[in-house]
């Protein structure tokens, strides 16, 4: 008989795909001996029954449970719904994959008018009985039953302004049952029913919504963002509750084993007296540091410290541990793998290896290269910071720097970021249905929370800079306005500044400079490339793009388009001189002009690369990109050619192309003006003797795009062949130099093995290798592979990830059939998928190369080189 529900003690660690991280954590821990309270757990086979089952609990489960909450009864020696000693549960999700506040959580479930008589008298505590009983009813109506929360809250707001109180915690318990009372009508009116008294009913009710929270919004885009598979379902944990909101000493909080914006080795954590543990998370109070728990209850604060320590040997990792303290006795409601910012992860795995706890091999792995992106972002430059004014200080919950116009919700923060304005997400606190804005938004600011609040915890695992906490500021959302203590006011669309390092925010738009690296990143690094097999490469045109590059590590130029190269105002007159030449005179001026521009980038680029490999494509410009459209221009254009505008614009006319992409570039043009190829050909050369004199050695990779047939790229290398030649006979000096080509279409990729005669490399294309193989327009894509993406047509975009199925089917037949003629043949990427990881183990496992991507991505393709490698060693070593 299938299995749908297990006892904390029946699992452990390593079934979390089973049990969920959380569940397979808590019966772990259960197992070696913490004080865990009990409980049971449906797992993910479960979940995915319910979907099956199109959204019910097949008796299956049904039985399962109740039997092994009769069993909980037995063990907490409490009764369900009882009416003297109740039992109440905590009802969370429980993913394989930690997505923090993405699904719903319930605390207090089995309360109701009767079990709240019998918790009252179990616990000698009316006032935190009852608060628990307006929580639940708070949690459950939005969780189960979608009753947004601000009807609760705005009748808290309202009771606690009638009484006076300042504080949640100031109700007394005639004010908590009118605040029960009131919670019941919102509840009735909203949902269409009566609040459920039977616990039983509350519980079932409560499952599903745990298992329908699996597909909601806000979990759909967190899996979209960190590549989570939609599979997988979600687990959940029914666990008996403990309360730490019963006075002064009892509460809650969190701890980091170690601090998880820096990666110091400390304990590092939050926690608030008299309260749940939602309370933390959500922001609603402003938590106090953990020290302060040592003056509190000293005897606690040892106990949990000694926990963390056991935890973190254990896990072999920094651990996020969620604690509850209930009249001074310590429960340990949770422990993770502790998110943290991608400086911190990096810090922690290094000093786990210095430790003797992990291996090299392992740090490597545990950093997804992805993350790497949190590292590479800019500072604020010191002489603007000197000079600015800042505006108010929060918690610096997240590193890093941020400019960016001020937006007070996440769907006008959604839409102002697609407009191509820099955002920054301003809120009172965040929730999980903020997740796409938080996405979009350069930064995030709160005005309350704490470090462990919603926005911090997903602003470092996104890699947002992020500040909470910020007392100095209050929020009005409905107003669109923000109010500082110094009565200045800003409204929306205004640009402010955050420093999530120092968490100071300033009122200008401050200037940025580029991000430093830390002395573990370096050393972590130099692992990475001892791992790595492949080369890693940049996509660079200009020396700036090449000094970045080098910077983070790259190993040489992959692609350096030359036709980037004229895109300065002063370089594209010659080159629509040289398109609307109609003949080889008035061509040879405009491309002598050109000659001399190329040579001094060249030089610039061989100086800096010294000695690295620069792969460099001939021109191949669709011409619609540098054709003249304005009037102006058309006159300007004119006047410097010596031709009249009628003759340009009919020049222009000729030059017309039903679709560019496919027309007149690449090695066409060299086939009908190979005086263009020639004159580049030379400007490489003749910068390479340049660099060649000056003691820098130099080896130039000359690219011929496009080409689709061997009598193309045999036609073309002979002519530059014997250009360079000339050169080398003309001088008495020869350089080494290659000539290959660039395999970008399908026809390329099948007649790979008669092409590899006339190459010294291949350099796959795939920005239009993807592009021909699917008949996408690379410029019109957007407008559909959304839905496609959404209807699963597709697993991803073809343009982000290669479809290895089509796309690298083709690129693998050019490597083999490459191979077949000439072994030794060099063979890379250098289309936008050299810097995606999950691209980069594919062209990996099929034994290219290099790959080659953008300067703040080869970071990335360093580090998913090594995993891809280290992924294959580990696959031999277990056959």
């Amino acid at each position: 008989m299938r299995k749908f529900v297990y006892q904390f003690d029946e699992g452990r660690k390593e079934m979390k795909f089973l049990l969920g991280g959380k569940g397979a954590n808590l019966a772990e821990m259960t197992r070696i001996g913490l004080p865990v309270p009990p409980g049971f757990i449906l797992s993910t086979d479960a979940c995915k029954d319910y979907n099956e089952h199109h959204g019910h609990l097949s008796e299956d489960i049904l039985r399962e449970v109740m039997l092994h909450l009769a069993h909980l009864e037995e063990v907490t020696g409490k009764q369900f719904g009882s009416a003297e000693n109740p039992l109440l549960v905590s009802v969370r999700s429980g993913a394989p994959l930690s997505m923090p506040g993405m699904m719903d959580t319930i605390l207090n479930l089995g309360l109701n008018e009767k079990s709240i008589q019998g918790l009252m008298h179990a616990t000698g505590d009316a006032r935190s009985s009852l608060d628990s009983y307006r929580r639940f009813i708070q949690m459950f109506g939005d969780v189960v039953f979608g009753i947004p929360s601000y009807h609760f809250e705005q009748a808290l707001t309202r009771i606690k302004k009638e009484a006076g109180y300042q504080s949640d915690t100031d109700l007394q318990p005639a004010d908590l049952e009118e605040l029960i009372s009131r919670y019941l009508d919102i509840f009735s009116a909203e949902a269409g029913r009566d609040f459920p008294q039977d616990p039983k009913e509350q519980l079932l009710l409560a499952i599903t919504a745990v298992f329908d929270s699996w597909m909601n919004p806000r979990a759909v885009i967190y899996r979209r963002l960190h590549d989570i598979d939609a599979s997988y379902g979600t687990a959940v944990n029914i666990q008996a509750m403990v309360f730490g909101n019963t006075g002064d000493t009892s509460g809650t909080g969190i701890a980091f084993t170690r601090n998880p914006s820096t990666g110091e080795k400390a304990v590092f954590g939050e926690f608030l007296l008299n309260a749940q543990g939602e309370d933390v998370v959500a922001g609603i109070r402003t938590p106090v540091e953990l020290s302060q728990l040592q003056k509190l209850m000293p005897q606690i604060f040892e106990e949990l410290i000694a926990t963390c320590a056991l935890l973190e040997e254990h896990y072999l990792d920094m651990q996020d541990i969620e604690f509850t303290i209930e009249k001074e006795r310590l429960y340990i409601l949770q422990t993770r793998n502790g998110k943290r910012t991608t400086k911190a992860a990096i810090q922690v795995a290094v000093d786990l290896v210095h430790e003797g706890k992990i291996s090299r091999e392992e740090a490597i792995m545990r950093i997804a290269p992805k993350e790497l992106d949190q590292l590479l972002h800019p500072a604020f430059h010191p002489d603007a910071l000197a000079k600015s004014r800042v505006l108010a200080t929060g918690l610096p919950a997240s590193p890093g720097a941020a400019t960016g116009a001020i937006y007070f919700d996440a769907a006008s923060a959604v839409r102002a970021a697609d407009m191509g304005i820099k955002v920054i997400l301003v809120r009172s606190e965040t929730s999980p249905e903020d997740i796409e804005g938080m996405a979009k938004s350069e930064a995030i600011l709160t005005a309350r929370g704490g470090m462990t609040s919603h926005a911090a915890v997903v602003a470092r695992g996104m890699g947002k800079c992020c500040i909470v906490g910020c007392a100095d500021i209050l929020i009005d959302e409905q107003e669109k306005v923000l109010r500082t203590k110094a009565g200045q006011i800003l409204h929306e669309g205004d640009l402010i500044s955050l420093d999530g390092g120092t968490g100071q925010i300033y009122e200008e738009a401050l200037p940025l400079t580029e991000a430093e690296l830390s002395p573990a990143f370096d050393e972590w690094m130099q692992w990475v490339d001892e791992s790595k097999r492949l080369q890693i490469r940049v996509n660079a045109d200009t020396p700036a793009d090449l000094q970045m590059a080098l910077h983070f590590g790259a190993e040489g130029i992959g692609l350096c388009r030359t036709e980037h190269m004229f895109f300065h105002e002063d370089r594209i007159p010659f080159v629509r001189q040289m398109i609307i030449a109609e003949n080889s005179q008035d061509r040879a001026c405009a491309l002598e002009k050109l000659k001399d521009m190329q040579k001094e980038d060249f030089c610039a680029l061989f100086r800096i690369a010294a000695g690295r490999p620069i792969n460099i494509r001939l021109l191949d410009p669709p011409l619609h990109e540098f054709l003249p459209k304005e009037t102006r221009e058309i006159e300007k254009l004119a006047q410097a050619s010596g031709k009249t505008v009628a003759e340009i614009r009919r020049r222009l006319s000729e030059l017309t192309e039903t679709n560019p992409m496919l027309g007149h570039r690449g090695c066409r043009l060299a086939v009908t003006f190979p005086e263009i190829y020639k004159m580049q050909a030379e400007a490489i050369m003749e910068s390479a003797m340049i660099i060649h004199d000056e003691g820098i050695p130099v080896h130039p990779e000359i690219m011929i795009p496009l080409v689709a047939t061997q009598a193309e790229l045999a036609l073309i290398k002979n002519e530059i062949k014997a250009t360079i030649q000339q050169m080398f006979d003309k001088e008495r000096l020869i350089l080494p130099f290659d000539i290959g080509t660039m395999i970008e279409t399908p026809r390329a990729c099948i007649v790979a093995d008669q092409i590899a005669k006339d190459a010294q490399f291949f350099s796959f294309g795939t920005n239009d290798l993807t592009q021909l193989t699917f008949g996408f327009s690379r410029d019109d894509a957007g407008k559909f592979l959304p839905s496609y993406e959404k209807l699963a047509l597709l697993p991803q975009d073809p343009f982000v990830s290669i479809d290895q199925d089509g796309v690298g089917a083709l690129v693998e037949l050019g490597t083999v059939r490459g191979r077949m003629t000439q072994p030794n043949i060099k063979i890379g990427v250098c289309g936008e998928h050299g810097g995606d990881p999950k691209s980069i183990r594919f062209f990996h496992k099929i034994g290219l190369q290099y790959v080659s991507c953008s300067p703040f991505r080869v970071p990335i393709a360093r580090l998913a080189a090594a995993q891809a490698a280290l992924l294959e060693q580990h696959s031999m070593e277990t056959v």
